[in-house]
C-alpha cells in the first residue's frame, strides 16, 4: 500500500532499531482519509472470508478496523484493556504483554458480541512481537468462532510477531512490512531503503 509507506516515509519516525513512532496519522493524531484508504483496502483483501464481526484492542486499532467495518458492513468489536463497571461478567479475557509499555494488561470483550457462530477478522496497528494480536485471537478462539485471519496496518517483520500468528495456520495480511528500522532509516521488506 503506497500511501501508507509514503506516510510512513514522510510522517513517520525511527526513533530506535525497534521502535517506529507514527503518531502524525496512525495512533495519536489520525488521518481519516488515509485510515478509509487503509479500511478499503482490508475490505478487498479479504472480501471473500465471509466476516461477520471485526475485532480489534483499544485505541490505535479502533481506526482502521472501523473504516474496514464500514466497507464489509459487519460489527467492530474492540478489547478493552481496563474493566469498567458495566464490564464485569460473562467475559472473554487474555493476558497481552506490550513491549512498548513495558506491561501486561488483561484485555476483554463481552461474551454478548462475538458467538460459535462468526467469523472474525482481527486488525490491529501495529505487528512486532505478537502479543497482542495473539490476545485477540485467544479471544476469538475462547468464543468459539471462526478466524478469518489478522490484517496489520504496519508489521515490523524482523520481529517475531508475523511467524507466531502464521505457525498457527492463521492467515496474516500486512499492509506495510518494515524490514529494518537500522539507524533511523525505515526499509520495507525486499525494498531499497527509502
Amino acid at each position: 500500500m503506497e500511501l501508507l509507506k509514503q506516510k510512513i516515509v514522510n510522517e513517520g519516525k525511527a526513533l530506535s532499531d525497534t521502535v517506529l513512532k507514527v503518531d502524525r496519522f496512525l495512533n495519536h493524531q489520525i488521518d481519516p482519509q488515509l485510515m478509509q484508504e487503509i479500511g478499503k483496502e482490508f475490505a478487498t483483501l479479504f472480501q471473500d472470508a465471509g466476516i461477520t464481526k471485526i475485532l480489534t484492542l483499544e485505541s490505535s486499532g479502533i481506526a482502521p478496523s472501523v473504516m474496514t467495518g464500514l466497507q464489509l458492513d459487519v460489527p467492530v468489536i474492540f478489547a478493552r484493556k481496563r474493566k469498567s463497571l458495566t464490564l464485569v461478567e460473562n467475559l472473554y479475557s487474555a493476558k497481552v504483554y506490550s513491549f512498548t509499555k513495558q506491561e501486561t494488561s488483561e484485555i476483554s470483550i463481552s461474551s454478548d458480541f462475538i458467538t460459535s457462530e462468526d467469523t472474525v477478522l482481527v486488525i490491529d496497528d501495529f505487528l512486532a512481537n505478537g502479543q497482542a494480536a495473539l490476545g485477540l485471537i485467544d479471544l476469538v478462539k475462547q468464543a468459539g468462532a471462526k478466524i478469518a485471519g489478522v490484517g496489520i496496518v504496519i508489521e515490523k517483520a524482523f520481529q517475531e510477531g508475523g511467524s507466531l500468528i502464521e505457525e498457527q495456520g492463521i492467515r496474516l495480511e500486512s499492509l506495510a512490512k518494515i524490514a529494518s528500522l537500522s539507524k533511523g532509516n525505515v526499509t520495507f521488506e525486499e525494498e531499497e531503503t527509502i
